[in-house]
């Protein structure tokens, strides 16, 4: 690593201020509890996860006068998946192989740009980034090379680095934003399918110095550990089990509670790993100052699908009986809705779960706990070929939900009627090469016969558990984040026809479009300075989106590529 470290250095010193710097705001602990409307802190817009805006001058009545105020290339290709995170006037973009973009947000005149060098040989799966984090007067950012990087947010000098994982040895790597929680800086990585053994680590936000480890997967004598095998064969699966933390969590600030979502098993056959395998496709909540586990909800036990539960479900208030209840909803990519409950201590209870896609796999739900029962002849398993639905993406992918407390309602980018067909199999574990029981040159993905759509947005009331409304999209899937606005607007990206679109958040009616250069599979931000409200999307479209396109080209006649190419547009209405 000290070769690299040189190389790191060197880099930030070159990554200079290109423009004027502006006076910028120090980013502290009650600001992300209580982001100010003009900005955007937070990947996901605030603590609770809700993806929602309160500036509302942009509205239903007047969104078709948007219009383009700036653009920027970011002259990297591949799959560009994090938000633009906003802080006064200075935008920072992080794009896959390791860039952070420094611009004034308010005329796309870049600030400054920090590039940490690939290492030759890392075996990661994807080389996208999901964004950075913000404290005090520093960026903060992973790099697939499992380092965590702080950055000057006014120059983008490195200030500290933090080894997070080895990729030479543990197989991990980066793709996930930080999270930013007094003054403690989060972050997990990916590797699930290297046989990775999943954890979050939190570092000082001001010096990089470790706070904690959480794994979770438990080792022996730990809770949870006897829900992996004891003894025989796989006696020492949970070395090696999966459950990578690698999407951020969402915060309950009242309380001082993280959750935080756990990812697919490793590999992804089940029977190499009898048991239910806490806490694999899991919602966790934790103490924020030690790690420690307070609660858990389990989605589906003994995860055989790769249906992995890396995103944190979503922080509301449910109104039951008259009464609010603090709850946690997630969309999730088994399928399922699920409305669970949540204390102030951060217990977690099940309350019920709904489909949203289909699922060839579950025959049951117990009523009271959430726990399915399978059909086996649906279920991956050494020596045997299955086939189940939805396909390893899921019902919804990584993509982020979005919850808008002026309808009441969970917007989910979601898709339907894609299977997977799987031949399982024993794989060696080798650091650094694909280990998931499976051939990966044979992820066999088919589609229902006579679909009439794959990829939209489906639009739930959180009270009364009914869908409201959806938007299919008969030729594409959807790999988009969600925002919605209290102008009573919804924004999403995520289609292979590039567009970038608003709609009525309350009846899913089409507004307004625009065709950025490539596809979207970014989360949308807005903000306002001057009092001008501006809407921010990166376009760029890449990894497991194009693979799909590829394959839907073989079985459904699409188009078999999008461009690449990343890019920085910003809108705000027009005269």
């Amino acid at each position: 690593m000290k070769l690299q470290t040189i190389v790191v250095a060197l880099t930030a010193a070159l990554a200079s201020g290109i423009g004027a710097a502006a006076e910028y705001k120090p980013v502290t602990a009650e600001r992300l509890a209580n982001p100010e409307p003009e900005n955007w802190l937070l990947t996901k817009g605030n603590y609770a996860g809700w993806s929602y805006s309160t500036l509302n001058q942009i509205t239903t009545s007047n969104v078709t006068k948007l219009r383009p105020v700036w653009s920027a290339a970011t002259g990297v290709n591949s799959g560009h998946e994090a938000p633009a995170i906003v802080n006064g006037e200075y935008m920072f973009v992080a794009t896959p192989h390791n860039h952070v973009f420094a611009y004034n947000a308010k005329t796309g005149k870049p600030l400054w740009h920090f590039q940490r060098e690939v290492p030759e040989g890392i075996g990661a799966l994807h080389r996208t980034n999901r964004g950075v984090a913000l404290w005090n007067d520093k960026v903060y950012v992973g790099s697939v090379d499992c380092m965590l990087s702080a950055l000057d947010a006014k120059t983008g000098k490195l200030i500290w680095e933090a080894q997070v994982c080895d990729w030479e040895t543990e197989s991990a790597y980066i793709t996930s934003a930080p999270l930013v929680v007094k003054g403690k800086v989060m972050i997990g990585p990916s590797g699930g399918e290297f046989g990775v053994r999943g954890f979050l680590k939190a570092f000082d936000a001001e010096t990089g110095k470790l706070a904690w480890t959480r794994y979770s997967v438990p080792a022996p004598g730990e809770p949870g550990s006897e829900t992996w095998p004891q003894t025989g064969e796989w006696k020492d699966a949970w070395k090696n089990g999966g459950g990578t933390m690698w999407m951020p969590g969402n915060y309950d600030a009242k309380n001082d509670v993280i959750y935080w979502g756990v990812g697919n098993g490793a590999p992804w056959l089940g029977d190499q790993r009898p048991g239910d395998n806490l806490y694999l496709a899991s919602v966790l909540s934790l103490n924020p100052a030690n790690g420690n586990i307070i609660g858990h909800f389990q989605y589906h036990w003994n995860d055989s699908w790769d249906w992995a539960g890396m995103n944190a479900p979503t922080l509301v208030e449910f109104d039951r009986g008259g009464k609010k209840v603090s709850g946690l909803i997630s969309a999730q990519r088994n399928g399922r809705l699920y409305w669970l409950d949540r204390d102030a201590k951060g217990k977690i209870t099940y309350n019920k779960s709904e489909p949203y896609v289909t699922n060839t796999v579950f025959t049951s739900i117990d009523p009271k706990t959430g726990r399915p029962t399978y059909d086996e002849n649906a279920k991956p398993a050494t020596g045997k070929t299955r086939t189940y639905c939805p396909s390893l993406w899921g019902g919804k992918d990584w993509p982020y939900e979005a919850y808008n407390p002026q309808t009441g309602m969970l917007y989910i980018p979601y898709n339907d009627n894609h299977c997977l067909t799987l031949t399982g199999m024993v794989q060696e574990r080798i650091p650094g090469q694909w280990s998931a029981g499976v051939d990966i040159n044979r992820l066999d993905l088919s589609v229902k016969e006579g679909f009439d759509h794959i990829g939209g947005i489906q639009a739930w009331d959180i009270n009364t558990g009914k869908e409201v409304w959806r938007e299919k999209y008969p030729h594409s899937w959807n790999w988009g984040s969600i925002m919605t606005t209290a102008g009573g607007v919804l924004f999403a990206g995520g289609t292979n026809d590039k567009m970038f679109r608003a709609y009525d958040a309350k009846s899913g009616k089409l507004l307004w479009e625009f065709p950025t250069p490539s596809g979207i599979i970014s989360p949308p931000s807005t903000f306002s300075i001057d009092g001008k409200q501006y809407v921010a999307i990166v376009s760029g479209y890449g990894v497991d989106a194009q693979w799909i396109q590829g394959k839907m080209h073989t079985l459904a006649g699409w188009d078999e590529k999008v461009p690449e190419g990343g890019s920085v547009w910003v809108f705000a209405l027009g005269d």
